[in-house]
């Protein structure tokens, strides 16, 4: 479509922008962010690449970003996540130059990278860090003109952190996922609640009664592993980190390392952020009709190489759940490809959870123009005012009233000659 595009189908962008609309409804946080970015215009002329998931969410982001003033480019971070009727949208709709292709190969993946890069970015916004990185590995003439990144996933910190460590990081990120307004809300609720919905989409199991496995008991474990023990599931948490395990314990859950969980489960879910954890020595002893997906950001959490060598055939049975095989009879069930089934086999997050986490990407995005060439390349947090402020938007929408400490409560917080 060009060198200023790359969508599925211009002609799905009336349907992308009916699903916007409604999601739009359910953003009312990131909605007063836009008439106060329309009128103080705080991104005026800055130049922001995206490589995010290209969702009805993402879209009211992109639709922010621009009323700020904003020149903005995106890209998918994800093969599997993108909504070809959004993509659509934005390209024709809203004019921003879009590139994401649901099911599109790693070769074009990286390819529209490369033509959000081209853009000449000031602000990268990331979903995973496969565009900062792009740009450190390929085009290091670009950090010197870098205001600064926002990152948005744990997997994607977990980089970005590993780049600070060495050295590495040329330009100033902002973790947004460590908002407590993110990872609290976001990766325990919306983690929780849309990977449940992958997975009952992709195979139409009831998960009342099923033995149920999570490994990894971050935020967004503890999310699944919540709303599967509300459908009536099982659960059985797998962890390395003995506090979280403990917490695993005490939160009512059952723990075992993967390997008796292999054993014992029915429906598999990693969301750890690492590889392997899934592997042939698990697929060995997993029972017939097992089912496995990732809610982990990247694709390696589930030995898929490994899985497929084991396996006699192969063969897709439903839109997003693939059968493989085994020599023995069994049959195991790999879901979405092992890519985000929240995503791959669903809609990802509700709109009204992601009104928090994109509140924050339009904040971090004004703060790094103010501020940007005076940060430190590393890895910041989000400003305390900017969490505060989201989190206060965010009652106000929900039409919830806090109580105000009075003189007397604030002076007693911090007289620290009050005692017995």
């Amino acid at each position: 479509m060009g060198d200023s595009c790359d969508v599925k189908d211009v002609n799905l962008a009336e349907a992308g922008g009916l699903r916007i609309e409604y999601a739009s409804q359910h953003m009312p946080v990131l909605k007063e962010l836009g008439d106060r970015f329309e009128r103080d215009k705080p991104l005026s002329g800055v130049r922001i690449g995206a490589c995010l998931h290209v969702t009805t969410e993402t879209a009211n982001l992109m639709r922010v970003l621009k009323a700020g003033g904003a020149e903005v480019a995106v890209c998918a971070s994800n093969p599997l996540s993108t909504q070809d009727d959004v993509a659509a949208w934005l390209a024709s709709g809203l004019g921003v130059p879009t590139f994401a292709v649901r099911g599109e190969d790693n070769d074009t993946y990286y390819e529209h990278i490369e033509s959000v890069i081209g853009m000449q970015p000031q602000i990268t916004m990331d979903d995973g860090c496969d565009l900062l990185f792009t740009i450190h590995d390929k085009h290091p003439d670009m950090l010197a003109e870098m205001l600064g990144g926002s990152e948005e996933t744990t997997t994607g910190v977990i980089r970005l952190r590993a780049m600070e460590k060495r050295g590495a990081l040329g330009y100033p990120v902002i973790a947004v996922n460590d908002a407590d307004t993110k990872h609290l809300f976001d990766n325990r609720y919306g983690t929780g609640q849309s990977t449940i919905d992958g997975i009952v989409r992709a195979t139409n199991v009831l998960l009342a009664g099923r033995k149920f496995v999570v490994c990894g008991y971050g935020w967004c474990g503890r999310g699944v592993a919540m709303r599967a023990k509300g459908m009536g599931a099982v659960v059985a948490i797998c962890e390395a980190d003995p506090l979280r395990a403990l917490e695993a314990a005490m939160d009512g859950f059952l723990v075992m390392p993967v390997k008796e969980a292999a054993r014992w489960g029915g429906v598999f879910v990693t969301v750890t952020g690492d590889c392997s954890v899934l592997r042939r020595e698990h697929f060995e002893v997993m029972g017939d009709g097992a089912i496995l997906c990732n809610a982990g950001h990247f694709d390696v959490e589930i030995d898929i190489p490994a899985l497929r060598e084991m396996a006699v055939s192969e063969r897709r049975v439903r839109p997003m759940a693939d059968e493989f095989a085994m020599p023995d009879g069994r049959r195991l069930y790999l879901l979405g490809e092992g890519r985000l089934v929240n995503l791959a086999a669903a809609e990802g997050h509700p709109a009204s959870v992601m009104d928090m986490s994109f509140a924050n990407q339009a904040l971090c995005a004004a703060h790094l123009v103010e501020k940007g060439r005076s940060l430190e390349n590393r890895v910041h947090r989000v400003p305390r005012e900017i969490d505060a402020e989201v989190a206060r938007l965010k009652l106000a929408a929900m039409d919830i009233e806090i109580d105000t400490l009075t003189p007397e409560q604030e002076r007693y917080l911090t007289d620290y000659q009050a005692g017995t």
